[in-house]
């Protein structure tokens, strides 16, 4: 035994020292010597491998959580969970004492640089919990980064999940500039801890057997939570709502106690639907506060309302919670996992995540984080190239890289929490490709991370793209419709040219047009013309990159003034909304005495219609297609000419509108909604 601990505080040189302490931790949780934990690691490294001193850091974590999460609650309870793990953290971060050096040299550099900084970032929208306890261990203690982060969570996903990872880190280190420091890791690891314990106190739906693998992830509306309110109609229901893995679940308020539950199923394949919707009293759209749950097996809609004083942050919560689990089965039923293991471990990680949502909402109660940073489906379902991360998923499952087979898998962590599963325990015993106490190494999940990578860097080019529109939401009726006036002003040089070939005012250009039209119709070049004016786009663009016009000119301005004074203003919009009014009646007219022909009202009319009708259906099929739009076009151009304009006929038009404005149309009669139904 004193050999052992003598083997365990040797100093390895090469190492740095929050290495050297993580590795003798690991020896004392395997009970073992940290040279024989060294000569383990080295039978299976290779130089191909990579770094010696991360792979043994690696390794050794990876043994010792092994042994760590049998006993995870315990641990977790006492603290010594998340001061090892975030140990392991800067450990993985810094693994040789080169990177120790060079690290403290950085710190050392920045340090005067966040003095004068620092005040600026206490002023941030943050929670109590940053604001009043980070500025007085930001700068005493070491913090973990990204990458550190999200290979613990490869390890154990209880406080990340990899494939979310990144983006759950972003959210908790916002106010502390993009590092995580241990009174926050440690508070967050508390609060998944606490949130676990308060859902398994909680009560079951009245009238309802939750199944063996159904765990409650949500309780709103009873005498500690705020309200929910269920409208039938113009009737309001309070009462309590629960979410499942499963399903929603919602009890009506009786006297004493609460009703039989209605129960909503999320994991059915069929068209249901949940979206938010506007309510009120009486059933008046007057508050953006609920949800509506919609499905082909109820005759109407579910509507639940979350009341708050202001925003609608309840309601969005819990659209996403109800999302996620929607999401979590369509990912089982499109990829057929069908083994319950698998199952369970997807539902397990879908679980954790909700909870992790829970904790980081207590942390941060004063700038509630953004639920799908913590979600993994509802993320997914967003993110682009996210149907490619679920595929790599789906592949990582069956090659049993991520199932529940191992001690530290989600489902695994979940069991060790307690938390009751009857048939998941029977589906455990099961015996997998893996060992018990084996945990999946980062190399082998690399398809998976890479996608994830590529989709973060996809989301974040997508990011920056929407940021450039966010001026152009915020600006009003006149001033879009004064920017879209702008960006078609170069289009207007197209209308003069356009004119100057239909009538003729420039013969030879107009001659041209005319033989390459027919020319296109008769040998039906139509691709071949597209290709041309796609061809003709190309060139027009690499002219303008060969000049460089984005260099040039890097916006685009919109000129808003005008001549004309305010009363001219408001008399030329006044005679632009007559124009719009006239227009939308001509088209009424038009459409009524369309209608009127088509049922018949003018017979005179309707006869004359069908057949003319009839005769050009005999001319399209007898005549091929492209003399008839040959014929057209030329008679098109031929009619702006100046021969076209004296061939015309004006007693002929004029019969013609006489015979138009000679149609009858239906009688309109406008009914109130509420006076048709009664009718």
């Amino acid at each position: 035994m004193a050999d052992t601990r003598a083997a365990n505080n040797t100093v390895r040189k090469h190492l740095s020292r929050i290495s050297n302490d993580v590795l003798r931790k690991c020896a004392l949780k395997l009970e073992t010597g940290a040279e024989t934990l060294v000569e383990e690691f080295e039978k299976e490294w290779g130089p191909q491998m990579g770094d010696y001193s991360k792979k043994l850091v690696e390794f050794c974590c990876s043994k010792a959580l092994s042994a760590m999460c049998g006993a995870i609650d315990g641990m977790i309870s006492d603290g010594s969970f998340s001061r090892f793990t975030f140990d392991m953290m800067l450990a993985w971060e810094m693994p040789t004492s080169a990177d120790e050096e060079s690290h403290y040299e950085c710190v050392a550099k920045e340090k005067e640089e966040k003095v004068s900084t620092a005040t600026d970032q206490l002023h941030d929208d943050v929670s109590l919990f940053y604001s009043d306890l980070m500025p007085l261990l930001v700068d005493r203690e070491p913090s973990a980064g990204e990458d550190a982060f999200v290979w613990l969570g490869t390890l154990v996903p209880l406080v990340v999940d990899m494939v979310n990872g990144r983006f759950t880190f972003e959210t908790l280190t916002a106010p502390t500039g993009n590092r995580l420091h241990f009174p926050a890791y440690d508070k967050f690891l508390k609060e998944i801890h606490g949130c676990i314990k308060h859902l398994q106190t909680q009560e079951t739906p009245t009238g309802v057997e939750l199944a063996d693998d159904e765990f409650i992830l949500h309780v709103e509306g009873t005498a500690s939570s705020q309200r929910v309110i269920r409208h039938i109609g113009g009737t309001s229901w309070p009462g309590r709502l629960t979410l499942t893995n499963y399903a929603l679940y919602f009890e009506a308020s009786g006297i004493v106690s609460y009703e039989k539950a209605l129960k909503l199923d999320l994991s059915k394949d069929t068209q249901q639907t949940v979206k938010p919707v506007a309510t009120g009293p009486w059933g008046a759209p007057l508050f953006d506060k609920a949800i509506v749950y919609e499905s082909p097996e109820l005759q109407e809609g579910v509507v639940l309302e979350f009341p708050e004083m202001t925003s609608s942050t309840r309601r969005d919560h819990w659209l996403a919670l109800v999302k996620e689990i929607t999401l979590l089965h369509r990912f089982l039923t499109q990829y057929k996992v069908e083994s319950p293991l698998e199952v369970w471990e997807m539902h397990s990680r879908a679980i954790l995540g909700i909870i992790r949502l829970h904790a980081a909402r207590e942390m941060l109660r004063i700038s509630p984080p953004e639920p799908k940073s913590f979600l993994i489906f509802a993320l997914l379902d967003e993110l682009p190239k996210g149907d490619y991360v679920l595929y790599e998923i789906a592949e990582s499952l069956k090659k049993k890289l991520t199932g529940g087979s191992h001690s530290c898998s989600a489902s695994s962590i979940l069991r060790n929490l307690n938390v009751p599963q009857h048939c998941v325990v029977s589906c455990v015993e099961l015996k997998g490709t893996m060992d018990e106490g084996e945990i999946v190494r980062p190399e082998k999940l690399s398809s998976l991370e890479s996608a994830i990578n590529q989709a973060r860097e996809e989301a974040k080019e997508i990011d920056i793209a929407k940021s450039t529109t966010d001026g152009l939401k915020e600006e009003g009726i006149s001033e879009s419709a004064q920017v879209l006036m702008g960006l078609l002003d170069p289009l207007k040089s197209l209308v003069p040219w356009s004119r100057a070939i239909l009538t003729w005012e420039r013969p030879m250009a107009t001659c041209i047009v005319i033989v390459l039209t027919q020319i296109v119709i008769y040998k039906e070049w139509f691709g071949k013309a597209i290709s041309s004016f796609l061809l003709w786009v190309v060139a027009k663009m690499l002219q303008a990159r060969r000049k460089g016009i984005l260099e040039k000119q890097d916006k685009i301005i919109i000129r808003t003034g005008s001549d004309q004074s305010t009363m001219e203003s408001i008399v030329s919009a006044q005679i632009g909304l007559r124009s719009v009014h006239e227009i939308m009646r001509q088209t009424n007219i038009a459409l009524l005495k369309i209608w009127s022909i088509l049922v018949s009202k003018a017979p005179k009319h309707a006869n004359t219609v069908m057949i003319g009708l009839s005769g050009c259906a005999f001319v399209l099929a007898v005549v091929p297609f492209k003399l008839i739009l040959a014929a057209l076009v030329l008679n098109g151009f031929l009619m702006t000419s100046k021969f076209g304009k004296c061939m015309q006929s004006e007693q002929g038009n004029r019969r013609l509108k006489e015979w138009w404005d000679s149609i009858p149309v239906i009688p309109v009669e406008i009914l109130d909604k509420e006076t048709n139904k009664s009718e």
